[in-house]
């Protein structure tokens, strides 16, 4: 596996887990909007990962060369259809009939979770990078 096949994947680690922060924050800054441009209460987002799609070709080379894996990429961001909350609050402008408010389905501890676990898993990817490429600033210098 080359230095830089290495930094690759670190790298599409760090963009992933970035996106996938910038949905989480998204979710927290919109706990109580009860009312999107359509009308309806936010539902909350998350991030789907996959891996890298390869050509054949590149992946016949890979496999040759000793590289396991193209590294991550975000496949798609999906809706939670999970049940909204409903609040009686009749004074509420976006209450219903009946005085309820939907909120949205967002837990801020599920959220808070979820940014940690992003950032340990951002933390690790830049680890991963540093040590890269310090081996081939080492290998650099063995000519010396």
């Amino acid at each position: 596996m080359s230095a830089f096949s290495g930094m690759n994947i670190s790298a599409s680690g760090m963009t992933a887990q970035r996106l996938r922060m910038d949905i989480i924050s998204q979710n927290i800054a919109n706990v109580n909007t009860t009312r999107d441009e359509n009308g309806e209460a936010y539902r909350r987002k998350a991030v789907v990962f996959s891996e890298k799609d390869a050509t054949p070709f590149q992946e016949v080379f890979m496999k040759t060369a000793g590289v396991i894996g193209n590294g991550v990429k975000v496949s798609k961001i999906v809706e939670d259809k999970k049940a909204m909350r409903s609040v009686y609050d009749p004074t509420h402008p976006d209450a219903d009939d009946n005085g309820y408010v939907t909120y949205p389905n967002v837990n801020v501890v599920q959220e808070m979770t979820d940014l940690i676990d992003a950032t340990r898993s951002y933390e690790a990817n830049v680890t991963a990078f540093n040590a890269t490429k310090n081996m081939a600033l080492k290998g650099l210098e063995v000519g010396k």
